[in-house]
């Protein structure tokens, strides 16, 4: 029995040796991320301030954590601050920089005249899974690379608030939450927001998650879908508003604008500056092509002419006299 024994016990160290390496080994972060890290750094897309603090490397549990980690309490040297300190890591950081100077503060100017100087967040750094779901997959947030934005506030006081004013916001309100969610899809790899899904119905989520590439560049999960609405004012161009089109008016009826010159100057001097009055150009569009005006040959009249050369045609006065307009007496 002995000998039986033996083998089977062998077999079973071995079992338990090979099992523990593969159940005790610890999870190990995708070399990507600390790579990314490291890079942003190197290019020095972002710099310490009063606003930007690095941090101790955040190590586990599990794969969650950064190597270098940064507190940040405002974007922009502190020109738009956060509603509390959240832990970032440099990509996200210098893409959040990005989209506020690239995105969000000419919205704000567009539609309001004022600059943002606040960002309501709802998360940054979290070592969870996707939505707090039980048995999802790790979030970006448990490496500090995503960020919530729930709101902002404007220089003057006022808030724009996604979870009130994204569907019953005024129509500028509305207007600039499209603009800076469109927008970030430009930014980040990843924009959800309300009418992605139930969990983001009150905020915008934005990370640098790698979904791989395409022909065009990284891809990019982008939800819903939107395009920026129209900005009032005048365009970026600095060139002025077209005028608006005036409705076809009878260039007859319509009269001479004072300061235009219809005709050309005769006599001495300097000639004044030709302008066509506006109306012309509409009542231009109306003219019917050039063979509708084709002259019509005049019929011809019959006459004498007299001894001192003057031409008498046939027939009476009445012949060939308009009828007089003057009332009789």
């Amino acid at each position: 029995m002995a000998c039986r024994v033996v083998p089977f016990a062998v077999a079973a160290a071995l079992i338990l040796a090979l099992a523990g390496c593969s159940i005790y080994e610890r999870p190990r972060r995708p070399a990507w991320r600390g790579e990314a890290e490291a890079a942003c750094l190197a290019q020095k897309l972002i710099h310490v301030s009063a606003y930007v603090q690095p941090a101790s490397e955040i190590d586990g549990p599990g794969i969650c954590g950064l190597i270098r980690p940064f507190k940040v309490s405002a974007l922009l040297d502190g020109a738009v601050r956060f509603n509390s300190v959240y832990t970032l890591d440099c990509p996200m950081i210098a893409a959040l920089n990005a989209w506020l100077t690239e995105i969000v503060q000419p919205a704000a100017q567009a539609r309001f005249g004022e600059p943002v100087v606040e960002i309501e967040s709802m998360g940054a750094y979290s070592c969870r899974t996707m939505n707090n779901q039980p048995g999802g997959h790790i979030s970006e947030h448990a490496f500090g690379n995503a960020f919530d934005i729930g709101g902002f506030r404007l220089a003057d006081g006022r808030e724009i608030l996604i979870f009130r004013d994204w569907t019953r916001g005024d129509e500028q309100a509305q207007a600039f939450l499209q603009d800076v969610h469109a927008g970030a899809c430009t930014e980040f790899t990843t924009v959800l927001g309300p009418g992605a899904n139930i969990f983001h119905y009150n905020h915008i989520h934005v990370d640098l998650a790698l979904h791989g590439n395409t022909s065009s560049g990284p891809r990019r999960i982008c939800r819903p879908q939107l395009r920026p609405s129209p900005i009032p004012g005048p365009p970026r161009d600095g060139l002025p508003n077209p005028p608006e089109i005036d409705e076809d008016v009878d260039i007859a009826q319509a009269g001479h604008p004072a300061g235009d010159v219809l005709a050309l100057h005769v006599g001495p001097g300097p000639a004044p500056s030709a302008r066509i009055p506006d109306a012309y150009f509409a009542a231009a569009a109306r003219v019917p092509p050039a063979r509708a005006y084709a002259p019509v040959p005049p019929e011809p009249v019959r006459g004498t002419i007299r001894e001192d050369g003057a031409f008498v045609p046939e027939g009476q006065p009445s012949d060939w006299d308009l009828p007089s307009t003057i009332p009789p007496r």
